[in-house]
């Protein structure tokens, strides 16, 4: 396929090397007016905005990937496959399920247990294990505890289900040490790993399912931030990383 595509109107060299990806386009919106340098909008094809501009001198782009696999799905195989971007960061809220995460932790998912069928297409003979580049897991965990985050790593859920039938299910998953419950990784870290790319999932906690307990709305902004700063910081090591190589 060509560029640009039914999802996505930028061109090729619009779209810098490292993407960060929150679900939420506004997001994307807030992260690049409040963080880039010379900003300029190259896509707003289904609302799903996308800012390309520069942190710290280096180019960075933040694009929306909308709700569930099916929507990071797509964005990031484009993004992988026909705007030859290395590294996705995907930013986003999560729900903690293990008993040891609090409100405002930071969550690197190394790995993403999934309740959704995406893996099929690969028609592998087995259960496919969805994980995280190291390198940039150890490079987040790095920088998040040099800016004393509350950083937490280890498996989340990926769920393709937001209102479930039975929302204790979800306390099922505290048994093999799953930290928080979210919707997009899984699907993105296997588009990496069939697409041979880098792929991370950071997470704000910004509510506890099981006990009730929330952030108000007007903390989360201030939560959130940390996160973004985290992920801004990686982007800049990954691109300059591979400038050097």
């Amino acid at each position: 396929m060509s560029v640009p595509t039914p999802h996505n109107a930028a061109r090729v060299g619009d779209i810098a090397k490292c993407v960060l990806m929150p679900g939420d386009p506004l997001r994307a919106q807030f992260i690049a007016d409040t963080y880039l340098s010379d900003v300029r909008c190259v896509n707003t094809v289904r609302n799903m905005l996308a800012f390309t501009g520069t942190y710290e001198g280096t180019p960075v782009t933040v694009m929306g990937g909308g709700m569930g696999m099916p929507s990071i799905g797509i964005y990031s195989y484009e993004l992988f496959e026909f705007y030859n971007v290395d590294a996705i960061i995907r930013v986003g809220s999560a729900g903690g399920v293990d008993e040891r995460v609090e409100l405002r932790d930071v969550i690197v998912g190394l790995g993403a247990c999934t309740d959704s069928n995406y893996a099929a297409q690969y028609q592998l003979p087995g259960t496919f294990a969805p994980i995280a580049s190291f390198d940039l897991a150890a490079q987040a965990v790095e920088i998040g505890r040099a800016m004393h985050a509350p950083i937490k790593v280890g498996n989340v859920l990926s769920s393709d289900h937001f209102y479930l039938d039975d929302p204790q299910s979800t306390k099922t998953w505290q048994k093999m040490g799953v930290l928080a419950v979210e919707m997009e990784a899984a699907a993105l870290y296997m588009n990496a790993a069939r697409a041979r790319k880098q792929a991370l999932c950071l997470l704000t906690v910004s509510d506890l399912p099981l006990t009730g307990a929330s952030l108000p709305a007007e903390e989360r902004q201030v939560s959130f931030t940390q996160m973004m700063e985290i992920a801004l910081k990686l982007s800049v090591q990954t691109t300059r990383t591979a400038n050097e190589a």
